[in-house]
C-alpha cells in the first residue's frame, strides 16, 4: 500500500513538472516575438561597428561601408515587409517566385562583395571572406538543425 502511494505521489510530480517546462517555453516564445524590431539604420550602425573591429576599418572606409550597409538592410527590410504582407494574405510563393527572389538575393550579394572589394585592403578583404563563409556556416548548421526538428514534428 505504501508503494503505491508513494508511486502515485511520484507521477503526479513529474507530470506536474513537465507541464510547468512547456509553459515557461511558451512563456519565452511570446517574450521573443513581441520585442521590437530594430531600425535599418541601427542594424547598418552595429554591422559597420562590428566590421570596424573585425577588419581594423579606416574612418573613410567606415562611412563607405555604412552607405551600402544600410542601403541593403532598407532593402531587406521592405522585401521582409513585402513577403510578410503576402503570407498575411495566405498566397504561396510559386516556384518562379521563389526562383526570383533567390536570383534578386544572389544579385544583391555580388554587387555587395563587388564593392566591399573595391573599399577594402587585399587582407582586409580576405578577414572579410573567412567572417562570411563563417556565418554561412552556422546559418546552414542553424536550418539543418531548424529542418531536422519540422521533420521530427511531422
Amino acid at each position: 500500500m505504501k508503494n503505491a502511494i508513494v508511486m502515485a505521489l511520484m507521477v503526479i510530480g513529474f507530470i506536474s513538472f513537465a507541464q510547468e517546462k512547456e509553459t515557461k517555453k511558451t512563456e519565452r516564445h511570446a517574450r521573443t516575438t513581441e520585442r521590437e524590431a530594430m531600425t535599418p539604420e541601427q542594424r547598418a550602425d552595429l554591422r559597420v561597428k562590428q566590421m570596424t573591429l573585425e577588419l581594423d576599418l579606416t574612418e573613410k572606409q567606415r562611412t563607405e561601408i555604412k552607405k551600402i550597409v544600410l542601403e541593403n538592410s532598407k532593402k531587406a527590410e521592405a522585401k521582409r515587409a513585402e513577403l510578410k504582407a503576402k503570407k498575411g494574405e495566405g498566397k504561396t510563393m510559386t516556384a518562379d517566385e521563389r526562383y526570383a527572389l533567390q536570383n534578386e538575393r544572389l544579385e544583391n550579394q555580388i554587387a555587395m562583395k563587388a564593392e566591399m572589394k573595391k573599399i577594402l585592403t587585399q587582407e582586409q578583404f580576405e578577414k572579410f571572406e573567412e567572417k562570411q563563409a563563417i556565418q554561412k556556416q552556422k546559418m546552414t548548421k542553424k536550418r539543418g538543425y531548424k529542418n531536422k526538428n519540422k521533420e521530427q514534428k511531422k
